[in-house]
């Protein structure tokens, strides 16, 4: 096969077993018309007429385009469709969907007569129930970038899929500031536990949901019904676990969370804190959390900001310079939501009043973000402040330097980053201060406290330095 006729003959094998599959009319409305263009290794880029060409292919085919790819191409088999709006401009790119919204099978609940209190001798009804796991599809894996602030929640996340309720982690434990891809981690391993196992039942929910459920459940006089629904669950998704804060809420948690475990269900929760730094929970709630893996998403560094750029810019199907991009990811640091966000109106902005996509626009647009920003408490205004308090350069308060007034002072800026930046992990506080590890500004944490309680001079440096920051 000449390599450069290959996207050719690709799209005719696979035009092949379509044809045999749908409709003759659908065919030659909706796959005839598309024209093969290129491919590089295992992806196939096709030029569709219209967007809402495209739009409706996947909808209507997805299952059948995807199953014809992999049969074709094999299993990392990808499509790309290119969407020429005006006949003189460059084509824009959407990657094909590689998701389906997945879909529970229809189980069988027992149900009780509101009225009546059940016991051994009430025999329930059975109610035919389809579960919606609530899953969007666009929180997959494969629209999830990679880095060194999530590396190891996708690594537990993808050793769950394999075998969910039967591995160490569980429950899995997320935990991290807003817009650092908690809930897309989380409902990405829902849809990859959906894809490898179909059968199994899964359900997202937020912990506000699930009070919300409760509370309506007891003014009902359902509550039976509540938890025979949620015991049938195989895999539970319980999003900002924290908002669960009803006493007796907590209590019909608990006992659907004991309930799931022993039976070898998987259980997956996220929170904006640690489980250890929740509050007005039960302990014995707590403790449970505790059980499997704890997993703090971190802020994400320079690479992984502009490698989720290129990842979303891609998704939209618009193509941005490579400069406008690394100057997004330098100007916006916070979070992946707000990172998303400029680019989203930046694309929006270009769109509506048809300017270039450059640094000029994208200035105007991140000038807001990034003010927001300059206010907020960062690792380097604490050393930059703790440097000028003490009169040390910033070389060495993050040197090796063993000097007693080099190594408080570096106690202290680790001591105030703890407490003062929120979302800030020990990890990020010790690699940002001279490459250190998380034992080590934990040490330095606990000899800061303890020199504040017994040394009054020591005790006044910190005041001090608290409001200079401040």
């Amino acid at each position: 096969m000449d390599n450069r006729d290959r996207h050719i003959d690709v799209w005719n094998n696979c035009l092949k077993i379509i044809e045999q599959i749908i409709d003759p009319q659908k065919f030659n409305t909706w796959f005839r018309p598309i024209k093969p263009v290129s491919m590089e290794e295992s992806t196939l880029s096709v030029e569709v007429p219209s967007d809402f060409f495209r739009e409706y292919l996947e909808g209507a085919f997805l299952d059948i385009i995807k199953r014809t790819l992999k049969r074709v191409i094999g299993t990392d088999a990808r499509l790309v469709y290119l969407v020429r709006p005006v006949s003189v401009e460059p084509a824009m790119k959407f990657p094909a969907a590689t998701v389906n919204t997945p879909v529970n099978k229809t189980v069988s609940i027992s149900t009780y007569n509101p009225s009546a209190n059940p016991s051994a001798f009430v025999f329930p009804g059975v109610q035919k129930v389809q579960i919606n796991p609530r899953l969007n599809p666009a929180y997959c894996f494969a629209n999830l970038v990679e880095g060194e602030c999530n590396k190891l929640g996708i690594s537990a996340g993808y050793n769950i899929s394999r075998a969910p309720g039967k591995n160490p982690f569980n429950p899995l434990f997320l935990f991290a500031g807003p817009g650092l891809g908690k809930t897309h981690l989380l409902q990405a391993i829902g849809i990859e536990i959906k894809e490898k196992f179909p059968d199994l039942l899964v359900l997202y929910v937020t912990g506000n949901e699930f009070q919300i459920q409760y509370v309506d459940a007891v003014m009902g006089n359902k509550v039976t019904d509540f938890l025979a629904y949620y015991m049938k669950i195989d895999v539970l998704l319980v999003d900002d676990i924290q908002a669960l804060v009803g006493r007796s809420s907590q209590n019909a948690f608990f006992n659907v969370f004991n309930h799931l475990h022993q039976n070898g269900k998987q259980l997956i929760f996220t929170s904006d804190r640690a489980p250890a730094e929740l509050q007005n929970f039960e302990e014995r709630l707590l403790s449970r959390f505790k059980w499997g893996l704890s997993v703090e998403l971190t802020r994400p560094d320079y690479e992984t900001r502009l490698a989720m750029l290129r990842s979303r810019s891609f998704r939209e199907g618009v193509d941005i310079r490579e400069d406008v991009l690394e100057y997004l990811a330098g100007r916006i640091k916070t979070n992946f939501r707000e990172l998303e966000g400029a680019l989203i109106s930046l694309v929006a902005h270009a769109t509506l009043i048809r300017k270039d996509i450059n640094i000029a626009l994208a200035e105007g647009i991140t000038e807001k973000i990034v003010g927001e920003q300059q206010s907020e408490l960062t690792i380097d205004k604490v050393e930059k402040t703790v440097c000028e308090y003490f009169n040390i350069t910033r070389e060495a308060l993050l040197s090796k330097s063993r000097k007693r007034n080099i190594v408080q002072a570096r106690q202290i800026a680790m001591y105030l980053s703890r407490n003062h930046i929120s979302g800030c992990s020990l990890s990020t506080i010790g690699a940002s201060l001279g490459g250190k590890d998380h034992a080590t500004v934990l040490h330095a944490c606990t000899t800061v406290s303890d020199l504040m309680s017994t040394n009054r001079a020591f005790r006044q440096y910190v005041v001090e330095i608290e409001k200079m920051l401040v």
